[in-house]
C-alpha cells in the first residue's frame, strides 16, 4: 500500500520583515497535531541545488527564519517546505523568489537618550540579525516640541553614530523619533519610530 502522502502546506509564502527573510506557512488540511516540517532553499545562481537549513529540520512550528542561512544577501533566493508525520511526508511547496537586498523591510530603531547638562546624547538601536550586523544601516532622527509641528532633521547618519545635540537653548518637553534607512537598488526607510519625551532644563 506504500506511504500515505499528506496534503501539502498551505499559503508558503518567503516574506522580509524587520529586517528578516522569513518563509512561513500553514498546516496542510487535516494535519495531525505532531506533524513535523523540513524547510530548504536554492539560490538563483544555483538552481536545483536545495540547501539544508539545519535549524529548520523536523521543526514543529510553521515558520523559518532564514536570514544567516543565506550564502548570499544579493542573489536571489526561493524555499520550499514539506510535512512529515511518522513515515508519511507530504510533497515539497515552494515559495517565490525574494533577495535580502533590494526585499529586505526595516523595523524602526529603539532610541537610547543619554541626558547631560548642556547636550543630550542620541543613538538608535537596530533589532538586526548578527549576520546583516555590517551592512551599512543609517538612520535619521527628527527632533521637536512637543506639540509643535516644526521638526528639525538630523539625516544619514551611520548605525553606531551617535547624535550628539546641544541643549542650552531648549527648554520644555522635547521628542525624538528616528527611522532606519538602507540603500539598496532604491533607498528604503522604516517607519519612524514611537516618539520619547524628555523634559530639558527644568527648574524647579
Amino acid at each position: 500500500s506504500g506511504r500515505v502522502q499528506l496534503p501539502p502546506p498551505q499559503n508558503v509564502t518567503l516574506l522580509s520583515k524587520d529586517f528578516a527573510m522569513i518563509l512561513t506557512w500553514a498546516p496542510g488540511e487535516g494535519y495531525p497535531p505532531d506533524v513535523t516540517y523540513t524547510v530548504r532553499y536554492e539560490s538563483q545562481d544555483r538552481l536545483d541545488k536545495w540547501m539544508k537549513v539545519p535549524h529548520c529540520k523536523n521543526i514543529s512550528r510553521s515558520f523559518c527564519n532564514l536570514t544567516c542561512a543565506l550564502s548570499s544577501f544579493y542573489v536571489k533566493v526561493r524555499a520550499r517546505v514539506k510535512a512529515v508525520w511518522g513515515r508519511s511526508q507530504s510533497p515539497w511547496v515552494k515559495s517565490q523568489f525574494k533577495d535580502y537586498y533590494s526585499d529586505v523591510e526595516l523595523a524602526p530603531p529603539m532610541l537610547i537618550l543619554n541626558v547631560r547638562d548642556n547636550s543630550i546624547h542620541v543613538s538608535a538601536s537596530f533589532p538586526l540579525p548578527a549576520c546583516v550586523e555590517n551592512l551599512t544601516w543609517k538612520y535619521d532622527l527628527n527632533l521637536w516640541e512637543a506639540g509643535s509641528e516644526d521638526k528639525k532633521k538630523y539625516e544619514g547618519y551611520f548605525r553606531k553614530d551617535t547624535v550628539t545635540i546641544n541643549t542650552t537653548a531648549l527648554r520644555g518637553n522635547y521628542c525624538f523619533s528616528a527611522r532606519a534607512l538602507y540603500e539598496s537598488i532604491n533607498l528604503k526607510h522604516s517607519e519612524f519610530s514611537q516618539p520619547v519625551c524628555v523634559l530639558l532644563n527644568h527648574k524647579g
